[in-house]
């Protein structure tokens, strides 16, 4: 695997492409309709990684009733005092679904590990039970998948500059995004240990390369229509590239494939 980045590919090339795999996800959507199947898809990474993006070119041609997109907000007093995996199961896939968490209960080991807005109990009990849960939804039925979205703190800081003058991307700004630059180290060491904790084999990390932003949706979506099962499956087609979206492994962590 090369540790640079592809070139970026010719916008009509991503379009034409984007396109088919779209029709690939109808295939998909039929077929977990049909038979009855809970996916649950989860989208982590750094703030600015292209989360919402991505989310949105998955469901754009997909029937509302049957995919769900969950991005709650800062908890309540009464989540608080609830299991912390309790508001979560809430929003879980029931048969024929298709679920997208943009972020995730692994708040608890990104930002408000980073942050200080748990404790380290609460923390340590979260990294020590977090792949039980995710043991007990696969044993349940639901397929799981589990994606984190990387990118360097260049594009990172640059895309947060963005944001900062598009006044079509103003709902995006945070207090939390103002911290990500100054708390960009804290924030990978973090990362780092949620991976070594939680890459089980039941619901193993997956990581996308998305400096490139085009290039990391083609490739998200090309490798979940690979790792589901449905009719009609154009193999070729969905095939990821494998510089750009791959399994963890702890080693890239080192060689410049994850950034650091």
């Amino acid at each position: 695997m090369s540790k640079k980045h592809p070139p970026k590919a010719d916008k009509q090339v991503y379009k034409d492409t984007l396109q088919q795999l779209q029709v690939e996800l109808v295939k998909l959507q039929n077929h977990i309709i049909k038979h009855g199947d809970k996916i649950l898809i989860i989208l982590e990474g750094r703030d600015a990684g292209g989360k919402d993006g991505t989310i949105k070119r998955i469901i754009q041609h997909l029937s509302p009733r049957e995919i769900r997109v969950v991005a709650l907000g800062k908890p309540s007093d009464r989540d608080l005092s609830t299991w912390y995996f309790q508001r979560y199961t809430h929003h879980l896939p029931a048969a024929q679904e298709m679920v997208l968490f943009n972020r995730s209960w692994y708040n608890r080991a990104g930002v408000e590990r980073v942050m200080g807005f748990c404790n380290d109990d609460e923390y340590h009990e979260f990294i020590e039970t977090v792949s039980h849960y995710e043991q007990l939804l696969v044993r349940s039925g639901i397929k799981l998948l589990k994606y984190y979205l990387d990118i360097s703190k260049a594009e990172q800081k640059e895309r947060l500059k963005q944001r900062q003058k598009d006044p079509l991307k103003q709902w995006k700004i945070s207090p939390i995004d103002k911290e990500a630059q100054k708390h960009w180290q804290p924030y990978s060491e973090a990362r780092n240990i949620m991976f070594a904790r939680t890459h089980h084999l039941s619901a193993p990390w997956t990581v996308v390369r998305a400096d490139d932003k085009q290039a990391a949706r083609i490739n998200l979506i090309k490798d979940l229509l690979f790792r589901l099962d449905y009719k009609g499956k154009d193999e070729a087609l969905v095939l990821p590239d494998a510089n750009i979206v791959f399994n963890y492994e702890e080693s890239y962590l080192h060689n410049g494939m994850i950034a650091p």
